[in-house]
């Protein structure tokens, strides 16, 4: 009697599947009255970081307007020197950047012991025996 229940439940639950609609994916369908507008690319972002512990300093300022881009980022560097570079690009100019650097440089800034924030690692010999 069970066998006939789960074959006659089995039977309905294929019956009612073949019932419901498919759902697959399709793209968004627009009425003929519905425009799709593409505008030009236009933004404006800046940001910046300022790590005071390891005197590093970083940031980036972008502007767009159409095919014209400006903007210019910064970083210091391990020798002590700020880079700044300042870009644009206009149409099919391409990327065009100028880059400067401000400060002197510092040999010991650039020394990874002198950095306190920085990892020092270990190698014993006995650990691999």
């Amino acid at each position: 009697m069970n066998a006939k229940v789960l074959i006659l439940l089995g039977l309905a639950a294929i019956v009612a599947a073949d019932s419901f609609e498919s759902y697959e994916y399709r793209p968004p369908q627009r009425s003929s009255e519905e425009s799709y507008e593409s505008g030009e690319a236009k933004y404006d972002f800046n940001w910046a970081v300022s790590h005071d512990p390891s005197s590093n300093e970083f940031g980036h300022q972008e502007a767009r307007d159409g095919d014209h881009t400006q903007g210019s980022y910064y970083v210091q560097l391990p020798d002590g020197r700020l880079q700044r570079v300042t870009y644009f690009v206009d149409g099919d100019s391409g990327y065009v950047a100028e880059v400067n650097y401000e400060g002197e440089v510092s040999h010991e800034s650039a020394s990874f012991e002198s950095r306190e924030y920085r990892p020092r690692y270990v190698y014993d010999s006995n650990e691999s025996k």
